[in-house]
């Protein structure tokens, strides 16, 4: 092995295919995007340098600010339910249900694997408000409670995508956490435990210190996919009622492909991925800042 690694002909040869994949299909779609900001066109009409203009119109777009905001409000919100729920049931599996916990991880995480569409049509449907009420609804009238239209409003749409998503996603959170409690040292918890300490001292500081590392590892990667979401809030509000749901990558998609504005989109994507990597930089600090204490 270490003859192989020693010989950089061997080393081409082997990671040469890879990175060449790896170049078209990641690399270079990044780089065009970019070059792309600075024309607006499309394929078809032909691209024109437009110079910054892309950037002047991205700093005073309404629809960018409102679509900018709505992206972070979903992101922080959903990101929180999601890691927060996964880590109470990973301790669920872990602490209460233990050995018995298979057959409830598999139900919880069913969701994960169903078609996003799938999941749109089973909650407008349950949070359906016409012609038909749809469960919701028909629960807050037999208890007395005038029925909402749910998806008929931007603070209730954006309600209801939270919930669908914390929900249909929960499963994987707490199956990626409950791994990183299984690293945790089971003579460390017996021995606090001979020692007389309780389960909230057992987990404020044994446990929870110990499962810092997946947690900042599930945040990380909660918030960068929230920051992307597009299919469930296509599938399910299609970002109406007007705009009010739609996040930066619906908006993106819409400019692009709908609007043939191929430069803007392209605009609006360089703003996500710059979103993207300060989240995770000030994450990867916030760490770094804990470790170090």
């Amino acid at each position: 092995m270490n003859s192989v690694l020693a010989d950089k002909r061997a080393i081409a040869i082997l990671l040469g295919p890879a990175l060449l994949v790896y170049t078209l299909i990641t690399m270079v779609p990044v780089v065009w995007s970019f070059v792309l900001t600075f024309f607006k066109g499309n394929p078809l009409q032909g691209f024109q340098f437009a110079d910054i203009q892309n950037f002047q119109r991205l700093f005073t777009d309404s629809y960018v600010h409102d679509a900018f905001w709505f992206t972070v409000k979903y992101a922080l919100l959903t990101s929180i339910g999601q890691v927060i729920l996964g880590y109470g049931l990973a301790l669920l599996y872990m602490f209460v249900l233990k050995r018995s916990s298979s057959i409830v991880r598999t139900l919880v995480f069913f969701p994960v694997v169903l078609p996003t569409v799938a999941i749109s049509l089973l909650y407008q449907k349950l949070f359906q408000s016409a012609p038909n009420d749809g469960l919701v609804n028909e629960l807050l009238v037999n208890v007395g409670l005038s029925g909402v239209d749910w998806l008929g409003a931007g603070d209730t749409a954006f309600i209801v995508i939270i919930i669908m998503d914390v929900w249909r996603s929960m499963g994987f959170y707490g199956v990626l956490i409950f791994s990183g409690l299984l690293d945790i040292p089971e003579d460390i918890i017996e021995s606090a435990r001979m020692d007389g300490a309780r389960f909230w001292s057992l987990f404020r500081h044994i446990i929870l210190p110990m499962s810092l590392p997946i947690l900042f590892a599930s945040a990380i990667f909660s918030i960068n996919g929230t920051v992307k979401v597009f299919d469930s809030v296509f599938a399910l509000t299609g970002g109406g009622p007007g705009n009010s749901t739609t996040p930066l990558t619906l908006y993106m998609y819409r400019t692009a492909f709908q609007y043939s504005d191929y430069g803007y989109g392209s605009t609006i994507a360089l703003l996500l991925t710059i979103m993207c990597l300060l989240i995770t930089l000030l994450l990867f600090r916030s760490s770094r800042r804990d470790n170090t204490l």
